[in-house]
């Protein structure tokens, strides 16, 4: 809908205007300029008055674009804190190394990215000489995301100060001997050097938002003083693109985390192509940034250009800047100078009447080299913008050329991420370019050389300097490993003995056994409760008012429900991070906590609890994050299973998370029956994680919210628990030659087994044993570890067989999981082996009915068991039909 006079209505048209003659002057003014100077002389000056507004702290909405330009002119650069001529030299080495060992490993075929270095050196350089704290001076120092596809760089910089050796470089993607380097950003792989793993794009970006986060989290709480530490993430532009990568931008403007900088490098291509063929990566990047509130700098053009902006005297060229798609740009930087005479500045008159004052040689080193992420100057002044910002994070937009430095046939090109190698030739004249002082005799065996000034080089003393300077090396990655102690047994017992004839479902046991266990006077405050705004749902309401909810404002409003037991209690110190919705945000969380036992030198107890069905399947990629990044800690998939949730239906009913936690070696994967079976295998995991001998593991439990009388734990399971497996209870044969079977039960099933316990042995006079699962997947481990045993010539029987052993009849396996999940273990098993499981889709039913449809219920059981005892002629087929009919369809 539009006013009289056709033009759209505003926001403005809302609010009273106390003096319409007065805006009506400066609308004059407005027309004036623009009929006198032209629109674009009109659209400067608006741009500066909100600048002038802005500076003078008026309440403007800001311009989320800006010109195609420096944020910083360089008349404002800071002065250079370093040599930058013994820096060049530095960096000239680090791009030959990374080079040369990329394509000595091509030899074996084991691949490699040149051209990502190549573009971001001087982004790493510039913060290695003079911003990135190590971790031997005072604090944690900074936290590193490296950008994958550069890690030859990282390891060409290692080697240049002695913590890497030429073997080692050789045997970069090649670690199965134990003296390789891992092909990316790996802590698992290689731990004293990386502490975070990037290269599953776009989990880097959202791990170092909430990884600054929690370094305010521990900060506030108390617990380490982390205002020293600052933390870095390297992006590529295509990275962007990652929904994970732009999923908290909100949340790291709206807690002011201006601990935080992001540092895009934008040579304008992704893996295949252009970023943005058709349109400008940068400026949709600062918007975006500027929109969730975060301090923008464009480090875009090197010094060449200033000579031209400072010739632009009617805004041609920075219109035309605004309008050149990016892959346009790119095809300049490949072609030659009379090609961007014509298309680039042949576009309009001011353009041609430019040009003409400038030489070929000054264009072409504009279009070809001078970017802004290629000079110390211009990256130190944006590095140093960024940690002197304060209310916000910062984000350093640095335009770069990809495949800088490597020669024509890799600069630009679009196959430059999958070009693994140089040609020597192409060396030498990397060689010559670089002024790096290596003689033709050095490729004499057809191999290139790696280069080195010498231990005790200038260039070599000048980088160990500035690194003590800063704390010592980096990235580097340690360990003070401190046991905790075990806490209060008193915690444990209170499940141990059961709740009589109250019922209560395992997700509430795990709940309070927690919330005993933060109230210990040695550990309680290690606990990092992480929930994805469904605390009410596993019954963690009870955690609001006494351990608070993190915010780092604390509570500035009067919640509604105050005046209750169990109000919304947020606190600057609060111990729960309640995350909102979103499951990737609060896995991040997790990662942060999991691992500040390194990053920090803070062992922290996490546990996230969620929807099983939103854990392992929707971000299951940082589950794998979270191993490789050994981190320890609880992951809690409540409301678990594939009936045992009412009504929700398909989306909801996880029956399959367990199946993908087994694929993970780090994981411990647990699926509770009892109440006392979740303090023993939290205990035994506290021992694990965090006792004397602590690994590099996590567990996965899976907790039900189905109510149930909880027994008292019988003596002597323990053992059993944490292997996997127990009798929790034998059948009494009604006469010695009865059939028997073994039924073995996981989680909620284990009720249903009990019932078809009674049922058997009334109905059909059949004996059963009961055996409770608690671990599929930890029986499966053990069995695994004595096959490879036995591979090695020695004896070593699986737990399971044990277990089994003599055990008399068939083995019916049951759980509220597909039968895949049980069937890990069928071939350790030396009797005959069945299973039930709930295989296919949710529905949404009562439990009873979902259970009937599955096959799973108790009755179902009964007719399972009597077709295995049947085909063993233990008992009649005819059987099997008869129970059928008995317990109807």
């Amino acid at each position: 809908m539009t006013d009289p006079v056709g033009k759209l209505p505003s926001e403005l048209d809302q609010l009273p205007d106390r003096d319409p003659e007065e805006t009506a002057e400066w609308a004059a003014s407005l027309d004036a300029v623009t009929q006198a100077a032209g629109p674009h002389r009109a659209a400067y000056l608006m741009r500066r008055s909100l600048q002038h507004a802005e500076g003078a702290g008026l309440a403007l909405p800001k311009l989320l674009e800006t010109d195609y330009v420096n944020t910083i002119p360089t008349a404002a650069e800071p002065a250079f804190d370093g040599d930058l001529e013994m820096e060049s030299r530095i960096t000239a080495w680090n791009r030959w190394n990374a080079a040369a060992m990329v394509t000595r490993g091509a030899r074996y075929g084991v691949g490699g990215h040149i051209a990502t270095f190549a573009s971001a050196a001087w982004l790493y350089e510039t913060g290695f000489n003079h911003f990135f704290r190590g971790k031997e001076g005072d604090g944690s120092g900074d936290q590193l995301y490296i950008q994958g596809h550069a890690s030859p760089g990282i390891y060409a910089r290692a080697f240049l100060d002695g913590r890497l050796n030429e073997q080692q470089l050789d045997n970069f993607r090649q670690e199965s001997g134990g003296e390789g380097l891992p092909s990316y950003p790996h802590p698992r792989r290689l731990p004293w050097l990386w502490e975070f793993p990037t290269v599953s794009m776009g989990l880097g970006p959202l791990s170092a938002i909430y990884q600054a986060r929690f370094n305010r989290y521990l900060a506030n709480r108390n617990i380490k003083d982390t205002a020293n530490s600052h933390v870095w993430a390297f992006l590529g532009d295509g990275e962007m693109d990652e929904p994970e990568s732009t999923a908290a931008l909100a949340l790291a403007s709206r807690e002011q985390l201006d601990n935080l900088t992001f540092v895009i490098n934008c040579n304008l291509q992704r893996l295949d192509g252009p970023v943005r063929a058709n349109f400008r990566v940068v400026q949709e990047l600062e918007a975006q940034f500027r929109g969730a509130g975060w301090n923008v700098v464009k480090t875009l053009w090197g010094n060449a250009w200033d000579e031209l902006f400072q010739l632009d005297t009617q805004g041609a060229l920075l219109r035309r800047l605004r309008e050149v798609p990016d892959a346009q740009f790119q095809t300049y930087a490949t072609r030659d100078v009379a090609y961007i005479r014509e298309h680039f500045f042949g576009t309009e008159p001011a353009l041609v009447e430019l040009a003409k004052l400038l030489t070929d040689a000054k264009i072409g080193e504009c279009f070809y080299t001078s970017r802004g992420g290629h000079e110390a100057r211009k990256v130190y002044a944006a590095y140093r913008a960024a940690v002197e910002h304060k209310g916000a994070p910062t984000v350093i937009l640095a335009q770069t050329v990809k495949g800088y430095t490597l020669g024509k046939g890799f600069e630009s090109k679009n196959a430059n991420h999958q070009m693994k190698k140089l040609s020597i030739d192409e060396f030498k004249g990397m060689r010559e370019l670089l002024g790096l002082p290596i003689p033709d005799s050095a490729f004499e065996d057809g191999l290139v050389p790696y280069g080195h000034p010498g231990a005790d080089s200038p260039e070599v003393r000048y980088l160990q300097e500035r690194r003590a300077a800063l704390g010592g090396p980096a990235p580097a990655r340690r360990v003070h490993a401190v046991a905790l102690p075990q806490p209060e047994e008193r915690a444990f017992k209170a499940l141990y003995k059961g709740s009589g004839k109250q019922e209560m479902a395992t997700t509430m046991a795990f709940v309070r056994l927690v919330k005993d266990l933060m109230r210990d006077k040695e550990t309680g405050k290690r606990w990092v409760p992480i929930v994805p705004d469904e605390a009410r749902t596993f019954g963690m309401e009870s955690l609001f008012p006494s351990a608070g909810i993190y915010s780092p404002l604390g509570q500035t409003y009067d919640p509604v429900d105050r005046d209750q037991l169990m109000y919304y209690k947020e606190a600057k110190d609060g111990q729960i991070l309640n995350e909102g919705i979103t499951e990737a945000g609060a896995m991040a969380d997790f990662i942060a906590a999991s691992t500040s036992y390194a990053t920090h030198g803070e062992t922290m107890i996490p546990f996230y609890i969620f929807y099983s069905m939103f854990g392992w399947q929707r971000t299951g990629d940082q589950m794998w994050q979270l191993a490789d990044q050994l981190g320890k800690g609880f992951i809690v998939g409540a409301t678990a299973g594939r009936t045992t949730l009412t009504g929700e239906g398909l989306q909801h009913a996880d029956g399959h998370s367990h199946l993908i936690a087994a694929t993970n070696p780090a994981s411990l994967n647990y699926d509770p029956a009892f109440a006392y079976e979740v303090a023993v295998i939290v205990k035994d995991g506290l021992r694990r994680m965090y006792g004397p001998e602590a690994e590099n593991v996590f567990y996965y439990l899976t907790v039900y919210n189905e109510p149930k009388p909880q027994p008292a734990m019988p003596e002597g399971v323990e053992e059993g628990i944490v292997k996997g497996l127990y009798r929790f209870k034998e059948g009494t044969p009604a006469k010695a030659d009865a059939p028997r079977l073994q039924l073995l039960a996981s989680g909620t099933a284990i009720h249903w087994a009990l019932e078809a316990q009674e049922l058997l042995a009334a109905d059909w006079g059949v004996t059963a044993d009961v055996w409770s699962a608690t671990s599929w997947g930890e029986l499966r481990r053990d069995a695994l570890e004595a096959d490879e045993a036995l591979l090695r010539g020695e004896q070593q029987v699986p737990y399971v067989t044990q277990a089994l052993s003599g055990a008399p009849g068939p083995v019916l396996a049951v759980s509220d999981w597909m039968r895949q999940v049980p069937d890990q273990i069928s071939q350790w098993v030396e009797q005959d082996w069945s299973s039930l499981g709930t295989d296919g889709f949710g529905l949404s039913d009562t439990r009873a009915a979902a259970r009937r449809h599955f096959g799973v219920d108790a009755q179902s059981i009964v007719v399972a068991s009597l077709a295995q005892l049947a085909r063993r002629g233990e008992v009649p087929a005819s059987a099997i039909k008869e129970a059928r009919e008995r317990y109807g369809p």
